[in-house]
């Protein structure tokens, strides 16, 4: 690009991508009508002239063959008008990169030619062009990061925040008052009639709570009403990358030498920004196994009856606050039998249980982690990722995958989300002395088992309840610890199946945000991710598919457990005296073999001389503190894997995010530190 030039890309790209949605919306129409045939000369025409305005000669020169095409009769007309939009596309992502586009000499050849052999049919759809590089060079559908606000609405943004501020501050009397009561009630202590004072201090907590009530009441109604507008922004019509996906599917079908016409519906669907951006490469994932390994060659369809272009159908749905987006092509769909066979061969399950699974359960283990049934490896599949990853992102974003599949006629993959990055509410529960959660939504009904209601079958765990047996989770069991007597069966569904887990105690329900899971407990296929209570607590969010699958089936796809040391080496690092012999004792009381540092510097050292089962860190240190330790712990391959625990003073709720964001596994105030808290922490991480 010429520098005098930079300047005008930002102007160019936004009018021309625009320009380029409108004319892909006209294709399928200029064949039979002459005011589309029309409208698109007139865009590729305005199109030309911003070409040349900013000396692209190849663009320039594609929108002139277009045109020309135009002025003629060509039966294959709305196909070819398709693949020019596609080809300027691509030439406008080079631009908005900084790069000058290469001429396409092999599209102008077959612009200026007489039609011969197939061509590939256009989209039924209009859609947003952007892109990244893909296998073969196929484009990739990428989304804006640009959001335009209008002015009024940031306005209105302001202005909430403002209000939301001032009744934040206003809340700190409410602090204040309590100090004062709390200081009048040390004070009566000493007093020898202290009835009146409690009298009077009872009288002022009860309108101290009212006034709290209301406070924290009009603090709730503003931020609500500032998270649904911020919200609001977030969300974006599904329109572009749908298309953008659509045109993906064309241009990898030709690569491959196959025939795709695409349908594409749903477009005004709006999700969230960060959602949409998160599920584009599993979205792509899904549209590449679609050509790659569902539509037939079109020597081969027409062998078997069906017309030489395949079909692939992208939807967006939406319903209350979920989105549904369903891809489905109409190809040579998919053997249960050889995906178990893969299974077995590739050890992810063993054949006796293979034998029993169900057609759905058998098209469940294509979201196994590895699971692959190409033998060869190719630019576009047969890597081992895929749909796992798909799963994995689904849930991430509250969600989940599912497919479906007919040998012969096709196959549908959907991916259901929630629309936007709300709070997720959890319930939280015990199991022995662990702590974790579980989403809200999977809970529909829940039961007390005693021990008569527990029965043991065949190597299944089942539940007496209303009358039937039903199979379920024991969680405390599955995960290694010793269970209450009396149980709380919680039973829901998750992606059409049912889910059912047996916990020690419910305590209750609380919404919060979730992180991805530390590199320690990634491998746990039990947990999808990480959840920061208001508390600042981190607790691990259950994973509804591991659960709808049951204790058997994640047994079967578990590796084997490693020999387990029998003494845990612990590396404590502190820089105070004190703090360190003291939790020297403790962890060495305990069974541990402990080492010491005075600081991060010393703490790496001997890490890369020494093994060690777990870190055991302080924050502040001179020198390097704890969250540059863990940060400089993490970047190094032979030690990315080792627990760490941080104990510090701090303990408010942004520290322990900052020192879970750093790396750390666990996070520990040393303000009531309770020592079987810590030994029983480093002996579940350390694997002991």
């Amino acid at each position: 690009m010429e520098p005098d030039l930079a300047d005008l890309i930002p102007l160019f790209v936004g009018e021309v991508r625009g320009r380029l949605e409108r004319l892909v919306g006209l294709c399928p129409g200029v064949e039979s009508n002459p005011e589309a045939a029309a409208e698109a000369r007139r865009e590729l025409h305005t199109l030309k002239g911003a070409g040349h305005m900013l000396r692209l000669g190849a663009f320039a020169e594609l929108c002139h063959a277009a045109e020309g095409l135009l002025q003629g009769s060509r039966s294959d007309l709305a196909s070819l008008l398709t693949r020019v939009t596609d080809r300027l596309s691509a030439m406008v992502d080079s631009v908005a990169a900084g790069e000058a586009p290469p001429p396409d000499p092999d599209l102008l050849t077959v612009l200026a030619a007489t039609p011969s052999g197939p061509t590939v049919a256009p989209a039924r759809g209009a859609g947003h062009p952007a892109h990244l590089p893909g296998p073969h060079g196929v484009p990739v559908a990428r989304s804006s990061d640009e959001v335009r606000i209008d002015a009024a609405v940031v306005n209105e943004l302001a202005e909430r925040a403002a209000r939301l501020r001032i009744l934040t501050r206003g809340a700190e009397r409410h602090v204040a008052r309590l100090h004062e009561l709390a200081r009048l009630a040390e004070a009566s202590k000493s007093e020898p009639h202290p009835q009146q004072t409690l009298a009077a201090l009872a009288t002022a907590l009860r309108r101290a709570e009212v006034e709290a009530e209301a406070t924290q009441g009009r603090l709730q109604r503003a931020a609500e009403l500032q998270f649904d507008a911020l919200v609001a922004l977030q969300l974006q019509p599904l329109h572009g990358l749908l298309l953008a996906l659509a045109r993906h599917a064309r241009e990898l079908a030709r690569t491959l030498g196959r025939e795709v016409e695409t349908d594409v519906l749903g477009g005004e669907t709006r999700l969230d920004r960060q959602i949409t951006h998160e599920l584009e490469e599993a979205l792509v994932h899904i549209v590449r196994n679609a050509v790659d390994h569902g539509i037939e060659t079109p020597a081969m369809r027409a062998s078997l009856g069906k017309k030489p272009a395949g079909t692939v159908r992208i939807e967006a749905v939406a319903a209350a606050n979920r989105v549904r987006i369903t891809i489905t092509d109409d190809g040579a769909g998919i053997d249960p039998g050889r995906i178990v066979e893969s299974a077995v061969a590739a050890g992810l399950i063993d054949r006796s249980r293979a034998a029993a699974l169900s057609r759905d359960e058998a098209l469940r283990l294509l979201f196994l982690p590895g699971f692959s049934t190409r033998q060869e490896v190719t630019e576009v599949s047969g890597r081992g990722i895929g749909l796992d990853a798909v799963a994995s992102v689904a849930a991430r974003a509250g969600g989940f995958a599912a497919i479906e599949s007919n040998l012969g006629h096709g196959t549908s993959v959907v991916v259901e989300v929630s629309v936007a990055r709300r709070g997720e509410e959890v319930t939280l529960v015990r199991a022995g002395p662990l702590r974790l959660a579980l989403p809200s939504s999977v809970v529909q009904h829940v039961d007390r088992l005693g021990t008569a209601d527990i029965v043991d079958r065949e190597g299944r765990t089942l539940a007496r309840v209303e009358g039937r047996l039903v199979p379920f989770v024991f969680l405390a069991r599955a995960l290694g610890e010793e269970p209450a007597a009396v149980q709380l069966l919680l039973r829901g569904a998750h992606a059409g199946r049912p889910v059912a887990v047996a916990v020690d105690a419910i305590e209750g329900t609380e919404e919060v945000l979730l992180h991805p899971l530390s590199r320690t407990l990634a491998g746990n296929p039990f947990l999808d991710s990480l959840a920061l209570l208001a508390s600042g607590q981190p607790v691990g969010v259950l994973s509804p598919e591991a659960l709808a699958r049951g204790t058997g089936a994640l047994e079967a796809v578990m590796p084997a457990k490693r020999a387990r040391p029998t003494r845990l080496r612990v590396l404590l690092v502190d820089d105070s005296l004190v703090t360190r012999e003291m939790e020297r004792r403790l962890l060495e009381d305990a069974g541990f073999d402990v080492g010491v540092a005075a600081d991060g510097r010393d703490a790496l050292a001997q890490l890369s001389e020494e093994r060690y089962d777990c870190l055991v860190t302080d924050v502040e240190m001179p020198g390097m503190d704890g969250y540059d330790l863990t940060r400089h712990v993490r970047a190094m391959p032979s030690l990315a894997h080792l627990p760490i625990v941080v104990v510090t003073t701090h303990d408010r709720p942004d520290e322990r995010l900052r020192g879970l964001e750093a790396g750390a596994d666990a996070y520990l105030a040393k303000q009531g530190l309770d020592a079987r808290d810590l030994v029983s922490l480093v002996k579940r991480l350390g694997g002991s």
